[in-house]
């Protein structure tokens, strides 16, 4: 019974934070619309679905997480940038000079503009990478390596930008 009573008193506690967002979204008031241009990949290596990938996932994030309405340009929050690194690297060679892990590098180049709070504006590179067994085919991987990539990269630009604590 001490149980029951100790978790609804802290349901209503928790529940009682309504002005405070669950994600810590600190969105300027007079804010109303995002956009988010296409990133362009301008790395030397390429994988054809990054830029569009990386692009949705940037957007749904803010339509996913905030009251900001998606528009096609210039937005009160704008982002804009490009793919600046695909790289697979060998990492953790082994005695017979064989890479037992490889690594595959994404970074992000960010550009973010704030009509009503330029302190927060920022350009900065976002890199994150995924460590595999060398013995796996990356062909078989990428897709699921890329959109974890991409969905830590969205966060960190998402507490970068919004998120102020």
């Amino acid at each position: 019974m001490k149980k029951n009573i100790l978790v609804i008193l802290l349901l209503i506690s928790t529940s009682s934070c309504g002005i405070y967002s669950l994600n810590g979204a600190s969105i300027p008031a007079n804010a109303k619309s995002i956009s988010v241009s296409y990133f362009n990949n301008q790395a030397n290596m390429i994988n054809p679905n990054l830029s569009s990938t990386f692009t949705e996932k940037l957007k749904d994030i803010f339509i996913q997480q905030t009251n900001l309405n998606l528009i096609e340009e210039n937005g009160d929050l704008a982002f804009s940038g490009f793919v600046s690194k695909y790289e697979i690297k060998p990492i953790s060679i082994q005695a017979n000079e064989t890479a037992a892990q490889n690594r595959l590098t994404i970074s992000i180049n960010v550009t973010y503009e704030s009509k009503f709070e330029q302190s927060n504006n920022f350009t900065k590179i976002f890199s994150r990478y995924k460590d595999y067994n060398s013995s796996q085919n990356l062909t078989d991987i990428e897709e699921s390596l890329v959109n974890e990539i991409t969905n830590e990269i969205v966060e960190d630009i998402f507490n970068k930008s919004v998120v102020n604590w």
